[in-house]
């Protein structure tokens, strides 16, 4: 057969006033549709997936495997645009219009594409506004509650030469959403969640703080840990969206109205609950809600002796599954039936390991005080694999500030840590997360890339991974591919936004997306006033647009923070792949006659 049919995604743009430009200034006009096409709109493409199926001069006809990778990429070109037209005159800014459809096709030998799925994308784009991006009705449904996005229903448009009206949606594209610089009176606190995220489109769910109800504050690490558990192993199931722990947790010790938790998260279904500890027995409480109506999905309550709390851990997780009707892959429910530690007491070091090293104090103290209960974890079960990740996780950071006499020694002891972890636990995620921590600072990137991938595969809602698999991306040389890895754990994990941020911002600056880049790194100072990494970034970025006296105030600030600081010492900190990244942060500094 010389040709097939086939749904497809289809975006069709083209450039507003063409020949206008054209004639002002044929050349000009051409050079920089060259550049914008490698500098921008190529690159772009490939990272979400495009194939550009033919060119018009002027424009370009591109098929997507999903509609939300296609909107994804108009929006980054067209808030590219919105960069590169900042402070030119009317007549020399270039606007594109960019028209989205999911319909059939037909696809010709040639790879070429025809077809009402290809007409109805390019009457689209012929009735959109300039900088702006038209959805037909079936593209709309498919990313209506995947992305976050404000969206004007134009109602049912007659299209040319198109038979049916057509319901048309149009999107009007500003500035990357993560890189909008609220005011200051309305930037969040940190640690709070950003208000109003839009609903996934499957099964979404927050897991509040079980309370402790023991009597017993120092019993609380105990609740913490379970709920910690409970929201790992829901994170496993790939049909869910789970909230990381900092982000539901930042409602712990709150009286919250449960609809509100779940705007601000962006979730339908809410699980809390309360555990309560005595002696060797141990009660349970949980009810999952509906945020939607109040209402009750599921709740129930169970009395176990200590030794059982991982099988109820186990019930609780597949009673919620099954209240939000998922269904599980046999390789899912293998993960959810692993047994981590047959030991309660091995499972109790851990946790309370785990409490001390993830707190908002890190010192030699914390340091000493977190290996020591790992330590005596593995002396309950030498077979338990995280607590050996704990160890490898506080060596990490040992090495990075440099707590103790010995911590040159650090990542030595690390990898051996490391090595064990992975030997005796490698279905559990959070080992491979921190394999992917220590390799990266080993400048192992490759396998701090594989290592981040497999803690994905094992769970899919796990933001840290999400974030460090962006990190690896910006350091080994392809920081756009790191954009929708770090958006996606800023999404699951909202309250860590102001951690987040920065490394958005690293990625857009290593790619040269320098008003994106100083937006965010803004908006980290207004979530983080006491930075002086992003303030650094800052002025790197400021001094490649050129804001000498901007970058020099900056500049300022971070001294009167950190006095000690030296950029030449931060940035060789950092495993950068190729030198030449690191040689144009330097150069931004050195336009404006900062210190490198």
């Amino acid at each position: 057969m010389s040709e097939t049919r086939k749904i497809a995604a289809i975006l069709v743009s083209d450039v507003v006033g063409y020949s206008r430009l054209a004639g002002a200034d044929e050349d000009r006009i051409l050079a920089r549709l060259r550049a914008l096409r490698s500098d921008l709109i190529d690159p772009t493409i490939a990272v979400h997936h495009g194939r550009v199926v033919k060119r018009t001069g002027d424009g370009a006809l591109v098929e997507f495997r999903s509609v939300v990778d296609a909107v994804r990429c108009a929006i980054e070109v067209q808030n590219g645009m919105v960069e590169r037209n900042a402070g030119l005159p009317p007549d020399r800014r270039i606007d594109f219009r960019i028209g989205i459809h999911l319909g059939d096709v037909v696809e010709e030998r040639d790879g070429d594409l025809m077809g009402d799925g290809v007409n109805i994308a390019a009457r689209l784009e012929g009735i959109c506004e300039p900088g702006s991006i038209c959805l037909s009705e079936q593209a709309y449904w498919q990313v209506k509650a995947r992305l976050d996005l404000a969206i004007h229903d134009r109602g049912a448009v007659q299209l040319k030469n198109i038979a049916d009206p057509v319901r048309v949606y149009s999107l009007q594209v500003g500035v990357p959403a993560q890189a909008k610089s609220a005011a200051p009176a309305e930037a969040a606190a940190p640690g709070k969640p950003s208000p109003q995220l839009a609903l996934p489109d499957k099964p979404s769910i927050a897991v509040l703080a079980f309370q402790n109800m023991s009597g017993d504050p120092e019993q609380e690490y105990f609740a913490d840990g379970i709920t910690e558990d409970v929201i790992t192993d829901l994170s496993k199931v790939s049909g869910l969206l789970v909230i990381a722990r900092n982000s539901s947790f930042a409602y712990k010790g709150k009286a919250v109205d449960v609809r509100q938790v779940a705007r601000e998260l962006g979730v339908r279904s809410v699980l809390e609950g309360s555990i309560r500890r005595a002696g060797n027995r141990v009660r349970i409480t949980a009810q999952l809600i509906d945020a939607e109506t109040g209402g009750h999905l599921w709740a129930d309550r169970f009395d176990r002796e200590l030794s059982d709390v991982f099988a109820v851990q186990d019930e609780v997780t597949r009673r919620i599954v099954d209240a939000l009707m998922i269904k599980l892959s046999p390789s899912e429910a293998a993960m959810l039936g692993a047994v981590k530690t047959t030991s309660s007491k091995a499972h109790d070091f851990f946790l309370l390991g785990r409490e001390a090293l993830w707190g908002t104090i890190r010192n030699r103290d914390v340091f000493e005080h977190s290996t020591d209960l790992f330590a005596q974890a593995i002396a309950q079960d030498s077979s338990y694999g995280e607590p050996y990740a704990g160890l490898a996780m506080a060596e990490v950071l040992n090495w990075q500030f440099h707590w103790t006499d010995g911590w040159s020694e650090s990542l030595e002891r690390a990898e051996r840590h490391v090595d064990l972890a992975l030997q005796k636990s490698p279905q559990v995620a959070f080992v491979h997360y921190v394999a992917s921590v220590f390799y990266l600072w080993k400048k192992d990137l490759d396998r701090s890339a594989a290592e981040a991938d497999a803690a994905l595969n094992l769970n899919p809602n796990y933001a840290q991974a999400h974030n460090s698999r962006g990190i690896v991306n910006i350091y080994g040389g392809q920081p756009l591919a790191a954009i929708p890895h770090i958006e996606q754990a800023i999404r699951l994990d909202p309250a860590l936004k102001q951690l987040y941020i920065h490394f958005l911002g690293s990625a857009y600056l290593v790619a040269g997306k320098f008003e994106a880049a100083s937006a965010l790194f803004r908006e980290r100072i207004q979530l983080a006033p006491k930075t002086d990494l992003s303030r650094a970034f800052l002025a790197v970025a400021l001094g490649h647009l050129d804001e000498a006296e901007e970058a020099g105030r900056v500049w300022r600030e971070l001294m009167e923070i950190n006095p000690k600081y030296s950029f030449a010492e931060h940035v060789g900190r950092l495993p950068f792949r190729d030198q030449a990244d690191v040689d144009h942060l330097s150069e931004g500094l050195s336009k404006v006659g900062l210190p490198v």
